[in-house]
């Protein structure tokens, strides 16, 4: 079993992924064939999803077959009791108001879309942290105390501050419309006083990277193409901040987008 520094670091690297999680989850109901579970979570880099998965000692695979070791078993149970002692009562959280959209700034990607920086009171804090199933793009960000929504083109993030920031809104209307929307749906949530059902985590492509690359394929992060890179960095190989063209202002906005997909990997 898994105990030693190294051991856990493979552990961690092999559950950071949401294809391999998702694969985890599969086999939590039986064995499976690679057939099966290609069938599930999809072939694109299968075997190599496998393999990681294999040399953390979370499965084992024989003759086409694949099942949860013992390690793998109690890894997971031992995650289901504490996503269970988890279960937030969010009973004593207030409801929120909009207090103020305090200003409405020009997108540095595309200058005929806002930047809109709103308040909304009471301050949610810690608790938005238990809201992220609310939102199917949601994803709580523990380094800035934010939950980070994306819905189309549209990013919204509100922090624990009561501070929320919104990206590409097309006008004040549009603005105070999405920030109703908000509202109430967090609203309806602490009104029944229990924390959202945990959900599958959104599946990120390799394609959905790809689309938000400067797909120059100028080489400068050490691969062949901007598809490769998309690959590479949702295999864990390689990170966000070796593309160093995303750090032109012209890339802003989808330095942004990526930031929040990247999160789902």
């Amino acid at each position: 079993m898994p105990g030693n520094p190294n051991e856990i670091k493979l552990v961690n690297n092999a559950m950071s992924n949401a294809t391999r999680r998702k694969i985890m989850n599969f086999l939590s109901t039986g064995d499976k064939s690679t057939e099966e579970i290609g069938g599930e979570v999809g072939k694109t880099m299968l075997d190599f999803h496998l393999k990681l998965l294999q040399q953390a000692s979370l499965i084992e695979i024989e003759e086409g077959t694949v099942k949860l070791s013992e390690y793998g078993k109690n890894f997971l149970k031992e995650k289901e009791d504490k996503s269970a002692d988890k279960a937030a009562d969010i009973s004593q959280a207030k409801p929120i108001e909009i207090t103020e959209v305090r200003q409405l700034l020009p997108c540095i990607a595309d200058s005929s879309k806002f930047r809109v920086i709103a308040n909304i009171a009471p301050p949610l804090g810690g608790t938005l942290k238990v809201l992220e199933p609310l939102f199917p793009r949601g994803k709580y960000s523990d380094k800035i105390s934010a939950l980070i929504i994306q819905k189309g083109e549209i990013i919204t993030t509100i922090y624990g501050t009561g501070k929320v920031t919104m990206t590409m809104i097309k006008n004040e209307g549009e603005a105070k419309e999405a920030l109703e929307n908000l509202k109430s749906t967090i609203n309806s949530a602490i009104a029944k006083g229990v924390a959202p059902a945990p959900r599958e985590k959104v599946r990120v492509e390799p394609m959905e990277i790809y689309k938000y690359l400067p797909q120059t394929n100028c080489g400068k992060c050490g691969e062949q193409s901007c598809y490769t890179f998309a690959i590479k960095l949702m295999s864990g190989e390689t990170s966000l901040e070796k593309c160093t063209p995303l750090k032109e202002s012209e890339y802003a906005l989808n330095q942004e987008h990526l930031q929040v997909l990247t999160a789902y990997i």
